[in-house]
């Protein structure tokens, strides 16, 4: 058994050379899988996020997993988030069943008791959410929206200013 507080230079050294070539193929498969393989778009795309840190962690701190497992699993979780990305993209319908749809949490100056209750998104974290976008007015406030990634949008303006455009609230639950 390791004692917690020391390790031995060679387990060291291969904890060192197991993060070098963990991290440059994760560069690699990133620069051909795209971008998208980190950004926040769904739930989706975060449980792969997470799979893919806990390769990489799973890889560096043991040494019964090899690099050539980790590689794979990470070139076929990266692999299989285009393939779902694609079908999302070619089937409305696939989409409309892997995805949550955006909610419309505010409708002006009104909270939408009923949407926030299904969301558990509370009064309080819209007023964070209206504050951090600079509203200082509740009559500034067109819309709020919980997006598919759970951040909350604002969408805002000066009092007085044009309508809201239908097409910003395109697939909203309302």
């Amino acid at each position: 058994m390791e004692d917690w507080l020391n390790a031995s230079w060679p387990l060291l050294l291969e904890t060192v050379a197991s993060v070098f070539f963990i991290f440059t193929a994760i560069v690699i498969l990133v620069r051909i899988s795209g971008l998208r393989t980190f950004a926040k778009m769904s739930s989706f795309d975060f449980a792969s996020t997470i799979a893919i840190g806990s390769i990489l962690a799973s890889v560096v701190m043991s040494s019964e997993t090899s690099l050539v497992k980790g590689v794979v699993a990470l070139g076929t979780i990266m692999l299989f988030q285009q393939i779902f990305a694609g079908l999302k993209i070619r089937w409305d319908t696939f989409q409309q069943i892997s995805e949550n749809s955006p909610t419309l949490l505010m409708d002006g100056t009104t909270f939408l008791q009923d949407n926030m209750k299904k969301t558990g998104v509370s009064r309080s974290d819209i007023i964070a959410k209206l504050r951090e976008a600079n509203v200082i007015r509740l009559a500034q406030v067109k819309a709020v929206v919980l997006e598919t990634t759970g951040d909350i949008s604002v969408l805002h303006q000066e009092e007085g200013g044009g309508e809201l455009e239908d097409l910003l609230l395109e697939g909203v639950m309302r």
